[in-house]
């Protein structure tokens, strides 16, 4: 059946944390994201559940290579042999060579918990990729799909427009709205998550993606996003406190490896201070058990983005 379809990939063993998409043209399909080889079963479900096979996959889109979005790209490249995989110029070559990307995460995790994580993941031959410029288009059957660069959570990422439905697929360009925190209206924030973490840039992305005016927003984390005037505000005003924080965390006399335990429960405070004024959330456990390893992830972004500006300011100084 044409049109849009919401996969969840049950990433971590968790329902509604991380989507995948699959868009259906006739006879025809497109993966947007695919999280971890662990996912791609469930996607080639969902492509059977329309009717399709894995030789009519004509694109795997990836917003970027972050592991929860591009973890599965060689896996999938594998099952859907006619598949071009669609990357950022940034993003191309660690999916060709993911030696890089793998050596690092393997770094953060251990290689077992890496592997638990993510699997084996292999290069993708240079001809099946394809790399998409900033608002370059690509026809696919009845509509366009249009690529946005959008930085500030990754230098790599890029936003997709259908035509089509007027949507926007955003990846983690237009936070993390998790289906759990909108039972008192909209709740968004973003991922502040290490290395390219910029405030400056994620703002003005949010208004990029809002200034195309699109009928809804498809983020990862998880789900249609339709609310798009109130989660762009909310967004603005996180990514405010997030760049506040890490001016005072570079400005601090502490050292640069206690920034991150500096930022992390003044990060906990205010999102406390948001969830307690939405439904009281802020008291409930399981909501706080389900955002920890986000608010951790983040906080060590903006203490991060703290050490980078240090850097720099020492580098000048010669």
């Amino acid at each position: 059946m044409t049109g849009i379809h919401t996969i969840d990939t049950h990433y971590l063993d968790r329902p509604e944390i991380a989507a995948a998409y699959l868009i259906v043209e006739g006879e025809r399909a497109a993966f947007v994201d695919n999280n971890t080889n662990f996912a791609v079963p469930r996607l080639l479900a969902a492509l059977e559940e329309q009717g399709l096979s894995p030789d009519q996959v004509e694109y795997l889109i990836i917003t970027h290579v972050h592991l929860d979005h591009a973890g599965g790209t060689s896996k999938l490249a594998k099952a859907c042999p006619n598949a071009t995989v669609l990357a950022h110029p940034r993003a191309a070559p660690h999916v060709i060579d993911p030696s890089k990307l793998v050596a690092s995460a393997s770094a953060v995790y251990g290689e077992e918990t890496f592997r638990k994580l993510y699997g084996t993941i292999e290069p993708v031959a240079e001809e099946r990729v394809r790399v998409m410029d900033d608002e370059e288009t690509l026809p696919f059957g009845s509509r366009e799909l249009r690529f946005l660069h959008t930085r500030g959570h990754a230098n790599h990422h890029f936003c997709i427009v259908d035509s089509a439905s007027g949507a926007i697929f955003a990846g983690d360009a237009f936070g993390l709205v998790y289906p759990m925190l909108q039972g008192e209206g909209t709740f968004a924030f973003p991922s502040t998550s290490p290395t390219d973490f910029e405030p400056e840039l994620a703002r003005e992305s949010i208004r990029r993606l809002v200034d195309e005016n699109p009928s809804c927003i498809y983020v990862t984390h998880f789900g249609a996003v339709t609310d798009i005037e109130t989660a762009a505000e909310q967004l603005i005003r996180h990514l405010d406190f997030a760049e506040r924080l890490r001016d005072d965390a570079e400005a601090s006399d502490l050292p640069d490896e206690e920034l991150e335990a500096y930022c992390r429960p003044r990060l906990y405070d205010y999102v406390a201070g948001l969830l307690d004024g939405h439904g009281n959330l802020g008291r409930n456990e399981h909501v706080w058990s389900h955002l920890k390893l986000d608010l951790d992830i983040n906080a060590q972004g903006i203490a991060f983005a703290a050490n980078k500006r240090r850097r720099k300011a020492r580098a000048a100084e010669g």
